[in-house]
């Protein structure tokens, strides 16, 4: 095994080394330094043949670092690292993450960027995005220690009619959950921050209003949409201006939106004036949104338009503090969220399948290595999608799933040089005496292909060490597609095929009542008792495949963090979807990814194929050294940024 693979020990030299490794010009400002201080006679400069940094004659004088013959031929990654002593947030889009980093500027904990992030994305992310809609945040907690998981998805509304045609899960009125995330906003703030309502929603309010230029991907959103989306008038007022799909970089506002954030403030805000403590004051919002006016006005308008969703629906929920799911990974501790969620027990049994490969021989984006990891996903989406489901619903055998003893066996299955068919169902009865017996087979139906997801991440870390990451989700892309009456904002469709089974006897099949799956899954990860990486991605069933990836580059490779999210990744997907045993597989690889590669899978019997070269997930993620030092990085794959001060 190489370095990084068995020894936390070298967290101190990777404080140094990790430092070294981005290939950029920077090198020969330090070169530069050196030589002039007369430190060293030797300078830094990249091989040519390599890229790597290697001594030069100490009679060569460094080139300018800006002259182009001074560039690396190779980079490890084309965006910086951002470091943030008193705080970094990295954020889906960049006015939500400056919209966290202004928290920290007026003295805000790690609770208040994160719900600050989150409501700018309402605007700037607003397909994927909501104060109704649904996620998990997976929170390391610097004063105990702990780190702790919260859901709040949404569930199915109690009038919902389960044999419904599938596809009105999809799209429109009957496809609403019941909205988890403001309840999740109020605990961060409760637990995790020291502002008001009013300062954290602040940014949000001032972006609603006065509006802003929206992305040319997210023009294109709208314009893929634009038909959909007509056919509810409340959301083709907000997303349609002018009566068509906005152009890029027009100005977008959601003066409802703002009205129901200052509403929510107003009743934060007359409780302070009253005498009443921070405590109360957002319980007052969080009573006002789930039990009073808005409450009211979503059941008004799903009555008045044939939906299921009620106020008694909404009275009913409650975000949820639970331990989350946890695996140890050559020597690191990882945490993730259970379920409802699919995706946190995809990426520890993923770590513990792959865990007995050497892989310290394996080059990244080898086939050899790729081939490891799909197999290791086949393997653990096959017992994912038998038995995940809404725990209040079924039994989920998730200690024997995360046990060391199942891994040795499953992994056992994984033939190092041939691809195997999807592979059976595992009986966990022979770790778990009370685990269920293995589903029966099912058998495909005339609608059953698992539909797209549209999500959102960001992490966050404070100035004191404390660490959020959070995945939230509209579903679909914009969600229902139905902005609730006057509120502005979207609702989530999480019963659409993908988040419920489409067979009847599988345990994730639609209930009223019922949570769906989802596959948000942040992630944290400890060495000891110390924070040592903290990411998470959107991108429907890619996201447990895209985290597992950049965990092994951070933990078998010694990535940065910035690094470990731009390198290449690829994702398995199943047709007609991960519930149907036998399901094909197909291997999608970005197309960064050598021809060798591609070839090399498809030798060991893979299907496999290119897609965009940025094309799979997002991460936002960070990296915190013994040093001190926490750097964050943000995926080009999307508009995302970190910022730090």
């Amino acid at each position: 095994m190489n370095k990084t693979q068995t020894s936390k020990s070298t967290d101190t030299k990777e404080d140094v080394t990790a430092q070294t490794t981005s290939l950029d010009r920077r090198h020969f400002l330090t070169a530069g330094a050196l030589v002039a201080s007369g430190v060293a006679s030797a300078c830094v400069l990249p091989s040519e043949t390599t890229g790597k940094v290697t001594a030069a004659p100490a009679q060569e004088p460094p080139r300018p670092p800006d002259a182009p013959e001074s560039g690396d031929l190779s980079v490890a990654a084309h965006r910086v690292e951002t470091p943030g002593p008193h705080g970094v947030v990295t954020a889906g889009h960049p006015l939500a993450a400056s919209a966290g980093l202004r928290m920290f500027m007026q003295g805000g904990a790690a609770g208040d960027a994160a719900v600050a992030t989150m409501a700018v994305l309402n605007l700037t992310e607003a397909w994927a995005s909501s104060i109704a809609g649904n996620g998990f945040a997976t929170v390391y907690e610097k004063s105990t220690g702990a780190v702790k998981a919260l859901m709040f998805g949404g569930a199915a509304p109690l009038a919902l009619d389960p044999t419904s045609d599938p596809a009105a899960f999809d799209w429109g009125v009957k496809a609403a959950t019941t909205p988890g995330a403001f309840d999740g906003w109020i605990e961060l703030l409760r637990r995790h921050g020291r502002l008001s309502l009013a300062e954290v929603f602040a940014p949000a309010i001032e972006l609603a209003r006065n509006g802003h230029p929206i992305d040319p991907s997210i023009a294109r959103i709208i314009a893929i949409r634009e038909e959909r989306l007509r056919e509810h008038p409340t959301s083709a007022a907000i997303f349609l201006p002018d009566g068509k799909a906005p152009a890029p970089r027009q100005i977008l506002r959601n003066e409802n939106l703002a009205k129901t954030f200052e509403a929510l403030v107003a009743e934060e805000q007359a409780v302070l004036a009253g005498g009443g403590d921070r405590d109360k004051a957002l319980l007052a919002a969080r009573e006002y949104f789930y039990n009073g006016p808005i409450a009211v006005e979503l059941d008004r308008f799903f009555r008045e338009v044939g939906g299921w969703l009620r106020k008694e629906d909404m009275s009913a929920y409650q975000a949820k503090w639970t331990t989350p799911v946890r695996t140890s990974y050559r020597g690191y501790d990882v945490y993730s969220t259970p379920p409802t969620s699919r995706g946190g027990l995809e990426v520890c049994m993923q770590a513990n399948l792959i865990e007995r490969f050497d892989v310290s021989g394996m080059k990244p984006g080898s086939a050899e290595l790729l081939h490891l990891q799909a197999e290791a996903i086949k393997h653990a989406k096959a017992d994912i999608y038998a038995y995940a489901a809404d725990p209040k619903f079924a039994n989920v055998p998730v200690e024997a799933m995360l046990s060391k003893a199942y891994a040795t066996d499953r992994s056992a299955l994984i033939d190092p040089a041939r691809a195997l068919p999807f592979p059976g169902v595992t009986d966990f009865r022979r770790y778990d005496t009370s685990a269920p017996p293995p589903p029966t087979s099912a058998q495909r139906t005339a609608d059953d292909e698992a539909r797209f997801s549209d999500t959102t991440s960001l992490t966050v870390v404070d100035g004191e060490g404390n660490a959020i990451v959070v995945t939230t989700t509209l579903g679909g892309g914009f969600g229902t597609g139905v902005v609730a009456g006057n509120t502005g904002f979207l609702l989530n469709n999480g019963m659409r095929l993908g988040s419920t089974s489409p067979y009847q006897d599988n345990v994730n099949f639609v209930a009223p009542g019922k949570i769906p799956i989802l596959n948000n899954s942040p992630v944290v990860v400890m060495n000891g008792a110390r924070l040592w990486a903290a990411f998470g991605t959107p991108g429907g069933e890619t996201i447990g495949q895209s985290e597992f990836q950049v965990l092994m580059n951070l933990v078998d490779y010694g990535m940065g963090i910035q690094e470990a999210i731009e390198a290449p990744r690829f994702a398995v997907k199943a047709d007609p979807n991960f519930y149907l045993p036998g399901a094909k597989c197909l291997l999608q690889l970005e197309s960064r990814f050598s021809q060798e590669c591609l070839a090399g899978l498809q030798a060991m019997g893979h299907v496999a194929d290119y897609v965009g070269p940025y094309a799979i997930g997002s991460i936002q993620g960070v990296r915190s050294y013994e040093n001190g030092a926490v750097m964050a990085g943000a995926d080009p794959r999307r508009m995302a940024m970190a910022a730090g001060w």
